[in-house]
């Protein structure tokens, strides 16, 4: 077959690959679908060029995030079985795709082309493309499961911060007529924007699914035994299928606590310029400036991105289920703190906000070890995708929740910090549900286990046989090559963030 080669079978490491290249092969996805974070950019360019409204043109993300949780939940059982190779390689496709439909679209003036191109089409491959390193990074890193999927998923986070600012240059450079400050570019600026970006996102995603590896059934790190480690009760050594996962009580628990805490997210990440602006307004005024706004925006996606980071592997070391326990309930007091006296001072509003958005970084990074933990690594990709229907919901919930108090309180620009305290009380009540739900979290019971001699258990045959690799990884010029084109990237996204985010306190 032509495209054998992207098969599982065709993808098992040999003995001494170096695992450190599936982190960047991981990034190499989620920094280029992470732009989808970044859609802003051009949205305003798009309503002048389609002579339509904000929310016409919301509905182009809104359809890619819906699509994004429906194709991670029913592709994640191929995508496990297939192997993470095919799963980018057709994530690749989809994204770029997109991305070319949309241009067809704004090139020739069709609003539904580019709903079915970046919305449709390039949300299948969003989340395809989310999930597909998710039980590959788990395998390669059972001494750190929450420290390999935060490297990979912070690149979600970080994929805004690097498409942002080239997407302005890139736009400046089309259109001739481009003013950053007001964000409008010709709709054939828009255009070519999107084509440069399915090239260059298609060949960075190529590079991530051809780096990629499986290990040999039966593989572990060098020196490392699990029989030796010290178990905790919520880490399994049993596994469940994706089928039984979704019925055990778990799965949904985890479900509410992974809505609760991204809808808590939404509620400052879909606010944040105008809610820091109208926290500290004086009349039609604020003493916080529109640069200093899109500074704080900034600060977000930094915060965002190191909490992925940061937080998953700080849950390797205290475990997940208390991880969640200080998402949930010290994000309850940043949010009380917040909403009674945020208005008090813009440093402590950007550090409390900053903090809680962390926290919606590391919901996000975490669940997959938490998955691992409760229901090992069988099909925990698939289970992963059927979670993020979570996402989902909460990307739906959150707006309405946060811009339904908001349009009863008054109209933009005229709102101040009294206003927002509603619906920020209102995301008290959610976390208090999330906290009780993960606080009921246990154990998966043995009747829901995978039984022994299943497809999931090693034969002697194959233990033996993998003894091999048990070796020490090799060093190549591919690794550090791999972490350079990742890091290249993403250092400049943090300068050009960093920059930014510096107005907010000058």
């Amino acid at each position: 077959m032509a495209l054998g080669f992207l098969d599982r079978d065709h993808t098992i490491a040999p003995p001494g690959f170096n695992r450190w290249l599936i982190p960047p092969a991981a990034l190499a996805v989620h920094l280029c679908i992470g732009q989808a974070y970044a859609t802003s950019v051009y949205k305003a360019s798009l309503v002048e060029h389609f002579d339509s409204s904000l929310t016409a043109i919301g509905v182009i993300f809104s359809i890619a995030i819906v699509m994004l949780g429906l194709s991670a939940a029913v592709f994640g059982t191929w995508v496990d079985s297939g192997g993470p190779r095919r799963a980018m390689f057709t994530a690749a496709c989809c994204w770029a795709t997109g991305f070319l439909v949309g241009a067809l679209g704004i090139s020739t003036d069709q609003l539904w082309l580019v709903y079915l191109g970046y919305g449709v089409i390039g949300g299948i491959g969003l989340g395809i493309g989310y999930i597909s390193p998710v039980s590959t990074l788990i395998k390669w890193f059972p001494d750190r499961p929450g420290l390999a999927t935060g490297m990979a998923i912070m690149g979600f986070g970080g994929g805004a911060m690097i498409a942002s600012p080239l997407s302005s240059k890139l736009l400046s450079v089309y259109d001739d007529a481009y003013d950053a400050a007001t964000g409008i570019a010709s709709g054939s600026a828009v255009s070519q924007l999107f084509v440069t970006l399915a090239v260059g996102y298609f060949v960075v995603m190529m590079f991530g699914a051809f780096l990629v590896r499986v290990p040999s059934d039966g593989w572990k790190p060098h020196g490392w035994d699990g029989s030796k480690v010290k178990q905790r009760s919520m880490i399994t050594r049993e596994n469940v299928s994706a089928n039984n996962a979704i019925r055990t009580p778990q799965f949904w628990l985890l479900w509410v606590v992974l809505f609760c805490n991204v809808t808590a997210g939404i509620g400052i990440l879909e606010q944040a310029a105008p809610m820091i602006q109208d926290f500290f307004r004086d009349g039609a005024d604020s003493s916080v400036a529109a640069a200093s706004a899109a500074g704080f925006v900034g600060l977000l996606s930094l915060c965002n991105m190191g909490g992925r980071f940061l937080w998953s592997s700080t849950s390797d070391v205290i475990g997940r289920k208390p991880i969640y326990m200080v998402y949930l309930g010290l994000g309850i007091v940043l949010y009380v703190t917040l909403a009674l006296g945020g208005s008090s001072s813009v440093v402590l509003f950007a550090f409390l906000a900053g903090v809680i958005i962390s926290f919606y970084g590391g919901g996000f990074s975490t669940v997959p070890a938490y998955l691992r933990d409760l229901f090992g690594t069988y099909q925990v990709g698939a289970i992963h995708g059927r979670l993020l229907t979570a996402w989902a919901a909460a990307g739906v919930a959150g707006p309405l929740i946060i811009n339904g108090f908001l349009d009863a309180r008054g109209e933009p620009g005229a709102l101040v910090a009294d206003d927002y305290r509603p619906a920020l009380l209102t995301m008290v009540a959610i976390l208090v549900v999330g906290f009780v739900a993960n606080l009921l979290i246990r154990p998966v019971a043995d009747r829901f286990h995978e039984p022994e001699g299943s497809e999931t258990a090693l034969t002697a045959d194959q233990v033996e046989a993998d003894a091999a690799y048990d070796v020490p990884a090799r060093r190549t010029p591919l690794l550090a090559v791999a972490w350079l084109v990742v890091g290249i990237p993403l250092a400049y996204g943090v300068y050009e963030t960093v920059v930014k985010a510096a107005d907010l306190f000058s």
